[in-house]
């Protein structure tokens, strides 16, 4: 390869290589001062291990070549955030984050950033959260987690900055922040961003796009605008799936099937929710949207029964008061939930069939043998989703779409009649969500399930939504459309 002295980066017959499967093959682009690249793609096409590969993460064939000032500046945020204990293991469990006692085991925000002194209290102005420097790593939400990521990474004072997802997780404020951010850290280092169309920063000029069956192309970006479409696909049933669920209706539960009045949560002095009144009534559908940090994954927390302050309050679910004798477990009976925390937390040897299968002990990993009716019913979800020729597939093999799409089928595979949905569509391009979309639409076309869905993106509401719950600092601020 001919590195010229102009050049930051130069990648010539890039051949990658996931579970002795070639992913991507023979790619070739150049990165000159000045120029900012976009990587798009369906799930699977390489995104994220052509980032680790840059970084020398992930193995390869071909050339790679990045300047030396940019190599030795480089810092990669990764799409999902890891975090270790105080012992320096990720020995963490996934209802962790509320328990008070159990949270005091990871490290604090400002903890984390001692190493950096006074730098980060400007980083933490500038990226609006130095609220959280008392706060535990575990105990931040997944918006807040993104904040902290990139706050980091600007304390590194990079050359070359290497993002994968940015804007997942972000609400509505901080995404137009970000693109704010971005395009002024733009003249002072090189920017590489896997992101959705529909999420490319103006300073970008480069899209290079992944495919899985023919081979990549780096357009310049004003070309890319000029032959994508931003109009979705009219929408398609899965017949498959709908007969799959036509015939495993979910059971009736009694009315309502949420009650609180007046729930307040707080650690220490710190409120995360205050006087929560909300009742939903069996087959409604809402939409639960707020701010990061506002207090959703803490009210969902109280819903499915991580959150051991549930039982302090007046919560009713499916008509019976929480405390009056029935066990968690017979609470996750009735409820299909999803949380893009379960990724972190899953077994990464577990398989994708393992994962799904889960779902109907409500476990975070598939711990008992399955009888034959049992394999028979994943079976059939998988290939009714699609997820069939993953199956043998571990949970470290799988790209975090990949994962996200397993999680949701986990999460419906119970028919339960009461469906959490936490932000399921993150990180997805616009092919992901309108497929996993119209998943949920026809799960939840037939009997009357009750749908609860969060997102920071108005236009990833499924179909029927009537009625919408919005917190802000952990109060409702409306409950209507």
């Amino acid at each position: 390869m001919q590195n010229t002295p102009f050049s930051v980066i130069e990648v010539n017959h890039l051949t990658l290589l996931r579970a002795d499967k070639t992913i991507l093959k023979d790619l070739s682009f150049t990165l000159n001062p000045g120029e900012h690249i976009a990587i798009l793609g369906p799930s699977g096409s390489g995104k994220t291990t052509l980032l680790h590969a840059l970084t020398g993460r992930s193995y390869y064939q071909g050339e790679i070549w990045i300047h030396p000032t940019a190599k030795e500046l480089m810092v990669l945020v990764d799409q999902q955030h890891h975090f270790t204990n105080r012992s320096n293991t990720n020995d963490l469990y996934y209802q962790q984050r509320y328990n008070s006692a159990d949270a005091e085991d990871t490290l604090t925000v400002a903890e984390t950033l001692s190493q950096y002194g006074d730098e980060s209290s400007e980083v933490l102005k500038l990226m609006k959260i130095e609220y959280l420097l008392d706060k535990p790593l575990i105990q931040l939400s997944n918006g807040e987690n993104k904040k902290l990521q990139i706050a980091q990474a600007l304390l590194r004072k990079p050359r070359l900055l290497i993002m994968d997802q940015p804007f997942v997780g972000l609400d509505v404020e901080t995404r137009a922040f970000m693109h704010h951010l971005l395009n002024s850290l733009s003249s002072s280092m090189t920017l590489i961003l896997v992101t959705t169309a529909g999420e490319i920063p103006e300073c970008v000029n480069k899209v290079l796009l992944l495919h899985q069956n023919k081979p990549a192309e780096c357009l310049e970006k004003n070309f890319f605008d000029t032959l994508h479409h931003t109009e979705r696909n009219k929408s398609t049933r899965n017949e498959r799936l709908r007969s799959l669920v036509v015939t495993t209706t979910p059971v009736q539960v009694p009315n309502p099937v949420i009650a609180m009045h007046k729930v307040t949560i707080q650690y220490g002095d710190k409120i995360i929710l205050q006087d929560i009144d909300w009742v939903v009534q069996r087959g409604e559908r809402w939409v639960l949207s707020g701010a990061n940090g506002a207090g959703k994954s803490t009210l969902l927390s109280l819903l499915v029964g991580d959150n051991p302050q549930a039982y302090a309050h007046y919560i009713t679910l499916f008509g019976q008061p929480r405390g009056s004798g029935e066990s968690i477990w017979d609470l996750k009976k009735k409820i299909g939930y999803f949380s893009p925390e379960l990724c972190v937390f899953f077994d990464p040897e577990s398989t994708c069939f393992g994962a799904v299968a889960s779902g109907l002990f409500d476990s975070i990993g598939l711990f008992k043998k399955l009888s034959v009716a049992e394999k028979a019913m994943v079976t059939e979800w998988m290939m009714a989703t699609n997820l069939a020729p993953l199956a043998d597939k571990r949970w470290y093999e799988l790209s975090i779409s990949e994962q996200r799409k397993a999680l949701l089928v986990r999460a419906m595979i119970k028919n339960a009649p009461l469906l959490i949905l936490d932000e399921p569509l993150q990180g997805l391009d616009d092919d992901q969500c309108q497929e996993l979309i119209e998943m949920i639409n026809t799960v939840c076309a037939y009997g009357e399930r009750t749908l609860i869905f969060v997102t920071h993106y108005a236009g990833q509401v499924p179909e029927g939504v009537d009625h919408t719950l919005r917190l802000e600092k952990g109060s409702i601020i409306n409950n209507w459309l």
